[in-house]
């Protein structure tokens, strides 16, 4: 079955990530591959870690058990850096793919006062200049930008409608030339676009519920929404779409986590019910139509 349209048509991968593992996999809030087209899966609960697997679906092996509390997602960046909000801990912690922190931002254990990071942060991704934004989102409305070495340079947002403020920042990342995407979940339902520096540029009304942004090196914008898959390009422009798993499109809390790997296949985990992981493998563009049997023939004499 094929799934999507125009150029951006995928198939499931049967059975992807079902295999062996040591326990059953619980709510898949995120997903991000590395340079080796490993697959990195936050186990959000009940047993919070980060699960590891193959590019076909073999599991590896698995870290942060006894460190993380409610992992929410992941994100990993061009040097295999893993940035995992913990929205539990509300920190973020930027580790090694073998699981050893680097570098933590935030305080372990301690809300922060409104407007300060954190308090139950959402994502946190890497710009192309090497700072750090993070989406501060379930019990704050804030968007907080840091210098690489972990210094906050701004923070913007609030709780509202308008232009640059969120009710659930909850999704974010930056496209190759800077602009900021903030996926602003319900009751707003929209992607809102920044400048590098906070600046409000753009909103993208009417999303299903939306979860997690990815954006690859051509700029082309993946949103988790609802209980399906939409794909844009930098403009909003909707470029194709597809159903996860066959629920209704608009299921609340359906999909929740998404990455996009180098070879431009969609790894998707949900949280409605556990162990729900999903691979669609890209597919060629549609061929174009044939040309209308008419001009097989040749012209009247």
């Amino acid at each position: 079955m094929i799934l999507g349209y125009g150029d951006f048509r995928y198939e499931l991968v049967q059975g992807w990530g079902k295999g062996p593992m040591p326990y059953s996999l619980g709510y898949a809030s995120g997903v991000a591959t590395d340079s080796r087209d490993r697959v990195y899966v936050v186990d959000r609960e009940p047993h919070p870690a980060v699960v590891v697997f193959d590019r076909e679906g073999n599991f590896l092996h698995a870290w942060g058990q006894g460190v993380f509390k409610i992992p929410h997602e992941i994100w990993i960046g061009p040097d295999d850096r893993v940035y995992v909000t913990d929205a539990g801990d509300h920190t973020v912690r930027i580790c090694t793919t073998e699981g050893r922190i680097l570098q933590v931002l935030g305080t372990e254990g301690k809300t922060a006062p409104l407007g300060q990071p954190f308090c139950w942060p959402t994502r946190a991704v890497l710009s192309p200049q090497g700072e750090i934004y993070v989406s501060d989102g379930y019990k704050q409305n804030y968007v907080h930008r840091f210098s690489a070495e972990g210094k906050l340079l701004q923070t913007w947002g609030g709780k509202g409608s308008g232009p640059g403020q969120f009710t659930l920042p909850h999704g974010i990342c930056v496209a190759p030339d800077g602009r900021v995407l903030v996926a602003d979940r319900e009751p707003n339902n929209r992607i809102q676009v920044f400048d590098p520096h906070g600046k409000f540029l753009a909103q993208w009304p009417g999303r299903l519920i939306p979860m997690a942004l990815h954006v690859d090196a051509q700029g082309i914008v993946y949103l988790a929404e609802g209980a399906g898959v939409s794909i844009f390009n930098l403009d909003g422009r909707l470029l194709s779409a597809f159903r996860v798993s066959g629920r209704p499109y608009d299921q609340h809390h359906g999909v929740h986590g998404l990455w996009v790997d180098r070879h431009g296949d969609i790894y998707v985990g949900e949280v409605m019910h556990p162990n729900l992981l999903w691979k669609f493998r890209r597919l060629p563009p549609a061929p174009p139509p044939p040309p209308p049997s008419y001009a097989q023939q040749p012209p009247p004499l």
